[in-house]
């Protein structure tokens, strides 16, 4: 049978034609039970069309009685409704790993409905080549074409998708229309991560350096489906930068000039690392207004903020292994990818995140957080200790390695009831070894060389909100005399209540 118009372009591997099928047919092949690696990060490239009808599918099987109809879904990253959300509210998800963003989701975890392993980001395709998540049975991977001798032109994210190709026993490909095919070239698939006592050193010293293929490899005898879709990714919008965003990228942007000054920064900087969100794009966009010029990135993710660097030409170049847009910001880099090709690479998440790149090229980390405490301890996944939020991600990738580690919040939370600077942190992500500075609309504290009261002092000073402070220097005052040690002076009872009681009374 010939294939549609314009599907011979994409599906090029004649083996393959025989597997093209709708997604309901593709999702009956995957077994209630399996451990599923789907692709997809920070909204980015994840499938569509299957997910959902496997979703289906498993609710139509809870519907019969059959409440143990789930799988384990495995992922580089968040994914989109498509996928988590469908999956989750078909109940359909034992274990999810290694992160996640979904409202349905997240519910379900805190209710104890759902399995979550949390894990840096750069530490999963080494468990999964050790075994230690268990054994991956099917792989489901959106792609942008399909070439002769086992080869995949990626869409618009990399993570996890050599390892699941590599080693799941069956493979189903969703060949994506939507993405362009101008995406060719565009990434940057390095297979020399071997296990130890075998590693080599990777040979990437600055980040537009390539030291790999263009394309994902597979073996097509294990391909069972091939599902075509026509689909965009996720794509949330952006708010534009307000006044508490805007003043912390102003305190970020001032601290670097500081640091160019004094010599302990080029005057283009050094490879700039972004998290998520609002906040981060709000950075980025004061960076594309500020002084300075030919700067790089070595990053998870690409958003909007890093493409108006790239196009107003502050940014020469960025690595990273996902883009992830607002539907106008996905409309431009579609338009335009012969412009952005030569200037972006998307790289496995293994190498993105890899710890020892981040530490040779001396990134400068930039990352959102839930809340500090006074030490300078970071809470970025839960709240109130105990329910998720989201997950750590690739934040302590980059913390613990790079050559700056910045974390950014605004002053308050729950509508101004709450401080985000904490006696104590409610759960610990980053140590006060790992955050080097931290940064609120009210301002930003170094302490890099400063001991535990150093920074407490520091902290306080500069990030908590004026309305908290006089409680926060008074606990840090009844701590040091109440004869508990004075390295890190605390009051347990009261710091782990700090929340709660603030929530219940009003008043510290």
């Amino acid at each position: 049978m010939p294939l549609p118009p314009g599907l011979a372009e994409r599906l090029q591997d004649p083996s393959l034609h025989a597997k093209v099928m709708g997604a309901d047919e593709a999702a009956a092949l995957i077994a209630v039970g399996a451990n599923v690696g789907m692709s997809g990060f920070t909204g980015a490239a994840y499938p569509k069309a299957v997910p959902q009808a496997l979703a289906a599918r498993l609710a139509a099987l809870h519907a019969a009685g059959q409440t143990q109809a789930r799988i384990g879904l495995w992922t580089g990253a968040s994914t989109g409704p498509e996928l988590d959300g469908a999956l989750a509210r078909a109940q359909g998800i034992e274990m999810r790993l290694p992160y996640q963003s979904d409202p349905t989701c997240r519910q379900q975890i805190n209710a104890g409905h759902m399995l979550y392993n949390d894990m840096h980001l750069s530490h999963v395709a080494q468990a999964a080549w050790y075994g230690l998540l268990g054994h991956l049975d099917v792989a489901v991977v959106e792609v942008t074409g399909v070439l002769p001798g086992g080869r995949l032109i990626p869409s618009t994210s990399v993570g996890n998708n050599k390892t699941w190709l590599d080693q799941a026993d069956q493979i189903i490909l969703e060949l994506n229309l939507h993405q362009s095919l101008a995406l060719e070239g565009m990434h940057d698939i390095y297979h020399g991560t071997h296990l130890p006592p075998h590693r080599q050193p990777i040979a990437l010293t600055r980040p537009q350096d390539r030291i790999g293929d263009p394309y994902l490899r597979f073996d097509p005898a294990k391909v069972v489906a091939v599902v075509v879709t026509d689909q965009p990714d996720r794509n949330a919008p952006f708010d534009p930068p307000g006044e508490v965003s805007a003043r912390i990228a102003g305190h970020i942007l001032a601290f670097l000039q500081q640091e160019v000054r004094l010599g302990r920064l080029p005057a283009q900087l050094l490879p700039l690392q972004s998290g998520v969100g609002n906040i981060a794009n709000a950075v980025l966009d004061g960076l594309n207004q500020g002084p300075f010029g030919q700067l790089s990135a070595y990053t998870e993710v690409l958003q909007d903020g890093m493409l108006a660097m790239l196009r107003s030409g502050k940014l020469a170049f960025a690595s990273a292994t996902a883009i992830s847009l607002s539907p106008e910001a996905d409309a431009e880099f579609q338009q335009n990818i012969g412009f952005y090709r030569p200037r972006i690479v998307l790289r496995p998440q293994e190498i993105s995140n890899h710890p020892e790149l981040i530490r040779r090229l001396g990134v400068i980390a930039m990352n959102a957080m839930i809340e500090a405490d006074i030490y300078g301890n970071v809470n970025s996944t839960h709240i109130m200790g105990s329910s998720i939020m989201n997950g750590i991600g690739g934040s302590g990738d980059f913390a613990r390695n790079a050559y700056l580690s910045i974390f950014m919040t605004p002053s308050l939370a729950k509508g101004g009831k709450i401080s985000c600077i904490v006696p104590m942190v409610s759960h610990h992500d980053h140590t006060e070894h790992d955050v080097q500075v931290i940064v609120t609309e009210h301002g930003l504290a170094d302490l890099r060389g400063l001991a535990p009261t150093q920074r407490a002092e520091r902290i306080v000073q500069q990030c908590a909100h004026p309305r908290f402070r006089p409680a926060l220097r008074d606990y840090m005052a009844r701590a040091r005399r109440s004869g508990a040690g004075l390295h890190t002076p605390h009051l347990l009872d009261e710091a782990l209540s700090w929340h709660s009681r603030y929530l219940k009374t009003g008043q510290m």
